[in-house]
């Protein structure tokens, strides 16, 4: 007797994960998912690999003659046992947009050969025109009389309760099955990071109801065309609040309620916008109350709201953006103006360049014009420290701390950005930053860039590192100057993990360096580039603003300042 052929790569795949959602989840699957787990593994292969390849694809509806597999063979025959249990709709009726999406352009001229005022119209123009007398759904065979048993459309009627089981796994709607098939293939590596089997995104079923509910009304505001259905809108976002015990998700519609509180202000719906905000604990959201508040005339209540973010501000950000609000809330209610503090200016030159006659990116036509064999200049941007950063503290990163990884195709652990994310490792931390004052550093950056290469990493930017550039970086780059880029980094990941300078020189045999901040005609400098410039210069880290200016004459490249 013959032994049955493997399974499909993607089979295999797909019933790992149901395993896996049935070890983890089987006290919050309902009866409808029960029976799906059980009578999918009783299937036959061939109808297995079929629906297996139809939730893969872009669905629900699908054409049999497409869906053409050797390892399936004939779909009608393999789709006839999920028929039988309701998954599959085997003859399914379709309507006419329906009919737009799945008939290629020369069928449909075919089937309605005097709808089309010219073969060359636009298919949306054509679809437009037969909307009206065409309204039924019809099964395909009735739209098209040319059409072979093979052309039959199959429908699958169990997408939601698969995305379910998706976002079980996954803890998220953005990853797919795909994800498999990347790693299996390298393109994709994920650290193994170990975590029992009780690791699990969703404590209760409530959890992933809500988690479906918040991702239905991100989609509403994602189409929203009528300002009055806003309103209706945070009514159901808030709503979903009953529903929620779980600090995750609460992050995940405190963003929801401040992205409803920008869409609000846009409309200038000031009531609705500063609902949302105060509804919401995402960051930023005070700053946008106090906006809002002047935006709508009530200075005096804005001018309270911005002291007491001044007293108590939550991050760098709040406080820039506040100080700046104070003197115009001053003068809209008639206060002596208050004089912001005076803070140490920042080093700005003038570069004056030939136009490029390629097409360019101003900072690389300022990093090749400024390099040097004895002084090379690397773009690198926000790449390097947080690359840095992220392979001398790989270990605190990925700690299996509960409820931070619970599938294997995390790119980094689901709290990375929760408020409580350095004090639930602050002592893998503390371990890894401790090796800065000991010279251990430089070992554990260059093992981690050997043996951790290529691993998926929410601060390593391994397309950007090279062996060259990272010894050049350890060799010019003071560990007491890494110390403290690192410990801001820690102090607010959100903010901080932008907003660096755009270029690094390096100086080896003087193992010096220096960050450049290059800004072409009419650019301006951003709030975070402005805090991570004040933060060097208050550190004595040496930095500088590079403003590139074209030169008239292309044969002209001056430097206005010494480069």
């Amino acid at each position: 007797m013959s032994s049955p052929a493997p399974s499909p790569y993607y089979l295999s795949n797909f019933e790992r994960a149901l395993a896996w959602i049935a070890e983890r989840y089987d006290d919050l699957l309902d009866a409808a998912e029960h029976a799906f787990l059980q009578n999918f593994a009783r299937l036959p292969q061939a109808s297995r690999a079929l629906l297996v390849r139809m939730l893969m694809r872009q669905g629900p509806l699908f054409r049999a003659s497409r869906l053409v597999y050797e390892e399936i063979g004939c779909p009608l025959e393999a789709a006839a046992p999920l028929a039988a249990l309701g998954w599959v709709d085997a003859d399914a009726p379709v309507t006419i947009d329906e009919l737009f999406s799945i008939a290629t352009r020369p069928e449909l001229l075919r089937m309605f050969p005097s709808a089309a005022g010219s073969k060359h119209e636009r298919k949306a123009a054509w679809l437009d025109a037969l909307r009206k007398t065409h309204a039924e759904p019809r099964r395909y065979g009735e739209w098209d009389a040319n059409a072979t048993e093979s052309d039959t459309a199959l429908r699958t009627t169990i997408d939601a309760l698969c995305e379910r089981l998706r976002l079980m796994f996954f803890g998220n709607l953005h990853q797919d099955w795909s994800e498999f098939v990347l790693a299996d293939l390298g393109i994709f590596q994920y650290e193994s990071v170990p975590f029992p089997a009780s690791a699990r995104a969703f404590r209760r079923r409530a959890d992933i109801d809500a988690y479906l509910a918040l991702d239905a009304c991100r989609a509403v505001l994602d189409a929203l065309a009528d300002e009055g259905d806003i309103v209706l809108l945070l009514a159901a976002v808030r709503a979903i609040a009953i529903d929620i015990d779980n600090a995750w998700l609460e992050t995940r519609r405190a963003k929801l309620l401040f992205r409803i509180g920008q869409h609000a202000e846009r409309l200038a719906r000031w009531p609705v916008a500063f609902d949302a905000y105060a509804g919401s604990e995402w960051p930023g959201a005070r700053h946008r109350r106090i906006r809002v508040l002047e935006r709508d005339g009530r200075c005096a209540q804005a001018l309270d709201l911005a002291k007491q973010a001044l007293h108590e501000p939550e991050s760098e950000a709040e406080r820039q953006r506040v100080a700046r609000m104070l003197p115009r809330l001053h003068r809209a209610l008639g206060l002596p103006a208050q004089r912001p503090a005076r803070e140490a200016a920042i080093e700005r030159e003038t570069l004056v360049l030939p136009y490029p006659n390629a097409p360019f990116s101003v900072e690389y036509v300022a990093r090749d014009h400024l390099s040097r064999e004895a002084a090379p200049v690397f773009y690198v941007e926000n790449s390097l420290v947080n690359s840095l950063f992220g392979l001398l503290c790989w270990e605190a990163v990925f700690a299996p701390v509960p409820g931070a990884f619970f599938h294997p195709f995390q790119r980094g652990p689901a709290d990375l950005h929760a408020p409580d994310f350095l004090s639930r490792r602050a002592e893998v931390f503390a371990r890894c930053l401790s090796q800065l004052d000991d010279d251990g550093y430089r070992a554990t950056i260059r093992h981690h860039l050997e043996a951790k290469a290529g691993l998926q990493s929410p601060f390593v930017f391994w397309s950007m590192l090279t062996p060259q550039l990272v010894d050049l970086a350890l060799d010019c780059l003071p560990a007491a100057h890494l110390k403290l880029w690192f410990t801001r980094l820690l102090a607010d990941l959100r903010e901080n993990r932008s907003g660096l300078p755009d270029l690094v020189r390096f100086w080896p045999a003087e193992r010096r360096y220096e960050f450049i901040e290059v800004k072409g005609p009419g650019d301006k400098l951003q709030d975070n580039q402005t805090r991570w410039l004040r933060f060097c210069i208050a550190h004595g880290m040496p930095v500088r603003v590079l403003d590139v200016r074209w030169a008239q004459d292309a044969g002209c490249a001056t430097m206005m300042a010494t480069a």
